[in-house]
């Protein structure tokens, strides 16, 4: 019986997913983030490991059945992971996922590829995505993965978590200081983080997913009308189009009616954001067919994972790069 293990991780959690050669979902498990570019090497191997190790216990197979089989339990694996799309991240986690997940097969990519892969499976179209992070991927009509955004913190991610929650203390910071107009986030972050005033907020030492955990209070404050908050939720979502737009541009589907799926916590959170989003991008590109995504982004990491297996019947991947799955940020 041949075995497919998919892998999602991002900036928050890590999901893994095992299923037979018939889809058949066998194990599911969850684990911490595991982006090697927030959390560090070690610590995105821990989660990686810790969420196929629990996949495998889920599905029945004793602990030892990874490394006791031979030939090994996996036909293939397929891990989304943020981050990857650099080389210097990429081969050593690659390195790394051979020796402690045994399988025949391999594939790293992004965990943007892998909802892209979700959402179109192998046709052409665009995924954007916006979690504790922020970046877009199309596979154009040539089967080749175009890129925009996504250059991490502090010098893009915008529109994402973490953005949302710097904008939202900045708005808060100017409030007190009488240089913005009053908003009700000086209040809410306030309370949030247990601050006596917002100006404490500079000696806080806030890591990343701190500040993005400041994007819910943004999204209430929006619902409830506090209009420097509706101001944020919109220049996110401009900024969120603006990622769309780029592709659209470089795939020359401004005047096609091209799928482009939204995905993370930003966008499922956010109804006003999803519809300033649409109004954005149709402004550049008013066929473009936009929907949220409904399915999690690990379902496409199995679908990668099944498909490797089923393409190469012998031998390892060593890069694991097949058609679709290599990146370019520029055309």
């Amino acid at each position: 019986m041949a075995y497919f293990l998919g892998i999602d991780g991002g900036g928050t959690r890590t999901v893994a997913w095992l299923a037979d050669a018939d889809g058949k979902l066998l194990g599911r498990a969850e684990s911490g983030p595991s982006n090697p570019l927030k959390t560090g090497f070690r610590a995105a191997e821990r989660e990686i490991a810790k969420a196929y190790r629990a996949s495998l216990r889920d599905a029945g197979f004793p602990s030892t059945a990874a490394r006791a089989l031979h030939p090994p339990l996996l036909r293939a694996v397929c891990a989304g992971i943020s981050g990857v799309d650099r080389r210097a991240v990429h081969g050593p986690l690659l390195a790394w996922m051979r020796k402690a997940i045994p399988a025949r097969h391999y594939l790293l990519t992004s965990d943007a590829a892998i909802a892209l892969a979700t959402a179109v499976r192998d046709a052409s179209g665009i995924i954007v995505i916006a979690g504790t992070g922020s970046i877009a991927f199309a596979r154009d009509d040539q089967g080749k993965l175009l890129r925009s955004g996504g250059w991490g913190i502090p010098y893009d991610d915008r529109g994402s978590g973490y953005d949302l929650g710097r904008r939202a203390a900045a708005a808060a910071l100017e409030a007190f200081d009488g240089r913005g107009p009053h908003t009700v986030l000086m209040e809410r972050i306030c309370q949030h983080l247990g601050l006596a005033d917002i100006s404490e907020i500079i000696s806080q030492q806030l890591e990343q997913q701190q500040v993005a955990a400041l994007f819910p209070l943004v999204m209430e404050a929006a619902r409830e009308g506090d209009l420097v908050a509706r101001h944020l939720c919109d220049e996110a979502a401009r900024d969120l189009a603006d990622l769309a737009v780029a592709l659209l541009k470089r795939a020359g589907w401004t005047h096609r009616a091209t799928p482009v799926v939204t995905t993370g916590g930003v966008f499922q959170s956010s109804y006003n954001i999803r519809r300033a989003f649409v109004r954005h991008l149709r402004r550049f590109a008013p066929l473009a067919r936009v929907e949220l995504l409904e399915r999690p982004p690990v379902e496409g990491a199995l679908w990668l994972a099944r498909n490797l297996g089923k393409n190469r019947k012998s031998g390892r991947s060593t890069s694991g790069s097949p058609k679709g799955m290599n990146i370019s940020s520029r055309r």
